[in-house]
């Protein structure tokens, strides 16, 4: 591998570890003429801002898929409205609280429930699964990743006693937007719920897919604009991934190259956002979730639902679900992070506060 790096992008990584934020135009730059040098010098230093604040700590999230029932039909997901090929689900309070107990055994102190829009999931009763966790495991955080809801919706839940809330906003380009999801769905609604979470309290994410169709150098520098302005507590990317009953069946796959780019880029605009190693890099690499970590990530993300409906969830072909990124693979996860240096830790692993200067 080559150590020449272009001047003028040596000049702009250094400005965005400095300043915490490039120009459109410059992000666009970046990433059009990236080079595995470049890649290399990113990486090098995201890996040192990220460990000035959180050290060589990986946190462990247990991921608990509640229902593969959704309404949405979007382009590029397994579980869309028309796939008729897909076996539906929806897990029980007891199976809800099951896969809990487990992970609470394992270390797990943070527990996320996510899910497609699926209309059973009404405030009442997500309101009270929320409670039922939290008094049951007090010293644990509930993430939810359920979709679209009212700003009404978003504030039971938080009063509740969930804690953080996930949803993708798959990418801050208008006309992008358009082109992934079906016309009654909009990209306002879409970042206004992702205002309204901030507004209400959560520690909120977002993120998007990386090489999904249509996307451009142009639209992934939107996306990074965006990390920069709303701050997000979390910011999930993980590459696109097609599944074969989705208009995208054919398309090509996003790369774990572009990814782990990306995951260096975001580190170095906001240092303390919490930013997962996904299991889609997993899936597309087994040495995914390793090179994602070594690019600046520093959360995972098991699985702890039922064995029995893993591979009902299946928003792309192939995705994994039963190996170390399994919960019960836990110590396996241990194992392959401790070969690249990192610990697995089981606090809640909240991000951290901005320091005074």
């Amino acid at each position: 591998m080559g150590t020449y790096i272009e001047p003028e992008v040596r000049a702009l990584i250094e400005r965005l570890e400095a300043r915490h934020a490039l120009e459109r135009s410059e992000y666009a730059y970046l990433i059009r003429r990236r080079s595995d040098a470049a890649a290399a010098l990113l990486a090098k230093k995201a890996v040192a801002v990220r460990k000035s604040v959180y050290g060589n700590a990986v946190y462990v999230r247990g991921l608990i898929e509640i229902s593969n029932i959704c309404r949405n039909d979007c382009l590029y997901c397994g579980i869309r409205r028309s796939n008729r090929s897909c076996v539906r689900y929806r897990l029980t309070e007891e199976q809800i609280l099951a896969c809990c107990a487990e992970g609470y055994a394992l270390g797990f102190r943070t527990f996320v429930l996510q899910g497609g829009e699926d209309a059973y999931f009404t405030d009442e009763v997500m309101c009270g699964r929320v409670r039922e966790i939290k008094r049951r495991w007090p010293d644990c955080a509930v993430t939810l990743s359920l979709g679209e809801r009212s700003r009404e919706s978003y504030r039971r839940m938080f009063e509740a006693g969930a804690d953080r809330y996930l949803l993708r906003h798959e990418t801050a380009d208008r006309a992008h937007y358009g082109k992934l999801h079906p016309p009654q769905m909009s990209f306002d609604h879409r970042l206004q719920c992702l205002r309204d979470l901030k507004d209400i309290g959560y520690q909120t994410g977002c993120g998007f897919m990386v090489g999904s169709p249509y996307q451009t150098a142009e639209t992934l520098a939107e996306d990074l604009k965006l990390i920069e302005r709303f701050r997000p507590e979390m910011c999930g990317i993980g590459p696109f991934i097609p599944h074969q009953a989705t208009p995208f069946a054919h398309e090509p796959a996003g790369t774990l190259e572009l990814t782990c780019f990306l995951l260096s880029v975001i580190r170095l605009i906001h240092p303390r956002v919490l930013l997962p190693a996904t299991t889609a890099l997993g899936t597309i690499d087994p040495q995914g979730r390793e090179k994602g970590i070594l690019a600046g990530a520093n959360v995972v993300m098991p699985n702890l639902s039922p064995v029995s409906v893993r591979g009902k969830y299946e928003l792309y072909d192939n995705k994994i679900s039963t190996g170390d990124e399994s919960a019960q693979g836990r110590r396996g996860l241990e194992r392959r992070m401790a070969a690249i240096g990192y610990e697995v830790v089981t606090a809640r692993g909240d991000i951290m506060p901005e320091q005074e200067a």
